[in-house]
């Protein structure tokens, strides 16, 4: 039966699949070879019309700005599950079928060929033909692909270091104030308290819910201000 694996097996289209799009309203998007979709749905499933089909369940026109023209598709896919087909996945695209140029509208002869191919795209992504891609996760660029990156190195010391400094602010609030809370030596029942002071409810031995991090960063670091601006022979006053 089929899942997610089968998903995640077709996510991630080649490199040499993808384009740049520049220019336009989509500058900065990747464009996808509609060849590789289906020449990955035919190595996944089959032959079209064996072991995947579409159907073309509605094709009309819609009036835009300008005397501009669109041409809309619907389709719904299909693949084979063991003896058994799916049921319909549907897909919708869209093309000009009349457009404004410079030198004034222009019929598009393959405008509904256009939003076929379009839309059997659409179809496909609920699928996971490409998947990586609509997510923001892939363009081609191996600078870009999360999987090669491997992450930095964190080293606590330097954490510790960033936390006690008064003028840091950081967007991690709860590996913060954990620091913070080493920095200053707080423990057991002091701790638990200060959980419980802002928010939190202790659920089991060691785990707690509900804590407001951010308020609880801005005690600890008001705490070590304090802890560092007295002599060092004084005890910390809390």
């Amino acid at each position: 039966m089929l899942g997610i694996n089968d998903y995640q097996e077709l996510a991630r289209p080649p490199a040499d699949a993808l384009r740049a799009i520049n220019g336009g309203r989509l500058n900065g998007k990747t464009d996808i070879n509609p060849q590789w979709r289906y020449k990955a749905m035919t190595e996944k499933y089959g032959l079209c019309g064996i072991g995947w089909k579409y159907t073309i369940d509605r094709v009309w026109t819609e009036p835009a700005t300008d005397g501009q023209v669109f041409a809309w598709v619907q389709v719904s896919l299909y693949v084979r599950d063991g003896d058994k087909w799916s049921d319909p996945i549907p897909g919708l695209g869209g093309n000009f079928l009349i457009e404004k140029e410079r030198a004034g509208l222009h019929s598009n002869d393959e405008g509904f060929k256009m939003a076929t191919t379009d839309a059997i795209g659409t179809a496909m992504k609920m699928i996971g033909v490409a998947a990586d891609v609509y997510a923001g996760l892939w363009d081609g660029s191996k600078y870009d692909d999360p999987q090669k990156q491997e992450p930095e190195p964190k080293s606590p010391q330097k954490h510790e270091e960033k936390a006690i400094d008064a003028g840091y602010i950081t967007p991690d609030y709860k590996a913060d104030s954990i620091a913070m809370i080493k920095q200053l030596g707080i423990t057991g029942k002091l701790v638990e308290g200060m959980f419980a002071a802002h928010g939190g409810t202790k659920i089991g031995e060691k785990t707690w819910e509900g804590i407001n991090w951010k308020e609880l960063h801005e005690e600890l670091k008001h705490r070590l201000e304090l802890a560092k601006a007295m002599p060092a022979n004084d005890e910390v006053p809390f």
